[in-house]
């Protein structure tokens, strides 16, 4: 399918080139009869070259579906029968694009991009589904809606075949009303409706914190042993020593290792270059929501914001003499901006994504920032988080050398026996959304924010 260029063509379409206000050129001459041939054959079409002739798929189940029969089907069907349907067309569509002859070999709920989907696939699956729908559908959606469950939900919402009278209409969990619908209102209330975390101890809701706290337990222990740290090197009573630590306490969790990737669509290649701290967000954020009486997947598209507090940045210094295979990985795993933003990502959030590092008041700053923006109308629910995990003793060990840390590992605030700090870590989410959505969301209120956070 690929022609030779004579040097009289050649240098007419240099020239052309350089008329041109195109960064990026690639003269070539194609025979498009040739690979529409090919195609026809069975033989494979060069992927960079699909989109010009559109080969034909072979096996019935993933033939494109006539937009009229589609849409006469649907309106048939209950709503449930409704999104099945939709789910087995854009499974069929996307066992096309891939090669597969059979639907079923893609899963509903695995990420398109674990499927082997890239830029160039996902476009052709949109275009694609828009002949098989008649829905113009934006070319990321694909990265939109990462999973064929989320598009075909997404395909249901667009095509609103069961619209209810919009004088009836009931809003989604994070969408109550719309715009100028409520006046912005600076000291509104704003309600605490969940909560998720993960603390030391052992602590893994707030019921658990609550215990905690109530009985007085302690939780400060030795330095973790699967992280890699030197730990026969590390202490040394001396202040003075380098690159060691006179305190060899802390407050850890010790099973920040274990994350279910494949829950939330991402690679075991991916999940190793991500920061800790970023898994624990998407799993409490989850729980959070839950915790609400939410679903997740329900706010997908919604103006929910996501405000983090998050200081610690070690977890990149473990990375610098990573294997190959993590390079591309290890940006997105390692920045700040993204430990706010792949929960904003994961979720299908769509209101602000704001990664807060102001040291030790990072979560209340975040917080802060959460309670603004409900007020101001910048979004109607919030996830309003902190997280810290310590992926290197560099905390310990700078520490060490400022004298600021407590011998005995014990923080004695206000105290005349005040000499130092010391390190714990965790991650609490609140789920915040203004008094009045709350109620009339019939969300629980744990408590109420007044004035300023």
């Amino acid at each position: 399918g690929m022609l030779g260029i004579t040097s009289t063509d050649g240098l007419a379409l240099f020239d052309a080139a350089l008329c041109s206000p195109e960064a990026t050129l690639v003269p070539a001459r194609l025979d498009l009869t040739e690979l529409r041939a090919r195609a026809s054959d069975g033989q494979a079409v060069p992927q960079l070259l699909r989109g010009l002739v559109r080969p034909a798929r072979q096996t019935a189940n993933t033939q494109p579906v006539p937009v009229g029969s589609l849409a006469g089907e649907l309106a048939g069907l209950g709503q449930e029968d409704q999104r099945l349907r939709l789910l087995d067309v854009v499974r069929g569509q996307a066992a096309a694009v891939l090669g597969h002859a059979d639907a079923r070999t893609v899963d509903a709920e695995r990420a398109f991009k674990e499927a082997g989907f890239d830029s160039l696939t996902s476009v052709e699956l949109r275009n694609r589904l828009t002949a098989a729908t008649g829905v113009r559908l934006s070319a990321t959606v694909v990265f939109d809606y990462p999973t064929p469950a989320a598009l075909a939900s997404h395909l249901h919402s667009e095509l609103g075949i069961d619209e209810p009278d919009a004088c009836t209409t009931t809003p989604a969990p994070g969408r109550v009303g719309t715009e100028g619908e409520r006046p912005e209102a600076a000291d509104e209330p704003v309600a605490i409706v969940a909560m998720g975390c993960r603390f030391p101890g052992g602590v893994t809701s707030p019921e658990g914190l609550w215990r905690l706290v109530t009985d007085g337990a302690d939780v400060m222990g030795g330095f973790p042993d699967n992280r890699g740290w030197d730990l026969d090197t590390l202490f040394d009573a001396d202040p003075d020593a380098v690159d060691k630590s006179y305190v060899d306490r802390g407050a850890f969790l010790h099973d920040v290792g274990e994350f279910d990737a494949g829950f939330f669509g991402i690679s075991p290649r991916e999940a190793m270059a991500m920061d800790p701290q970023q898994r624990l967000l998407l799993e409490v954020s989850w729980e959070a929501l839950e915790r609400a009486g939410i679903e997740p997947n329900t706010l997908r598209g919604s103006d929910t914001g996501v405000f983090t507090g998050i200081i610690s940045h070690d977890y990149s210094l473990r990375l610098q003499h990573a294997p190959g295979e993590f390079q591309g990985l290890r940006l997105t795993g390692t920045a700040g901006s993204v430990a706010s933003g792949r929960v904003s990502y994961t979720l299908g959030l769509e209101g602000p994504s704001i990664s807060v590092d102001t040291a030790c008041s990072s979560s209340l700053v975040a917080l802060h920032m959460a309670v603004q923006a409900l007020r101001s109308g910048e979004c109607s629910l919030a996830l309003a988080s902190g997280v810290m995990v310590m992926a290197t003793p560099d905390t310990f060990v700078e520490f060490s050398r400022q004298r600021g840390l407590a011998k005995d590992g014990r923080v004695k605030a206000f105290s005349s026996s005040a000499d130092g700090t010391a390190w714990s870590e965790g991650v609490g989410v609140l789920l915040v959304e203004r008094l009045s959505d709350a109620r009339r969301n019939g969300h629980p209120v744990l408590a109420v924010v007044r004035g300023s956070a």
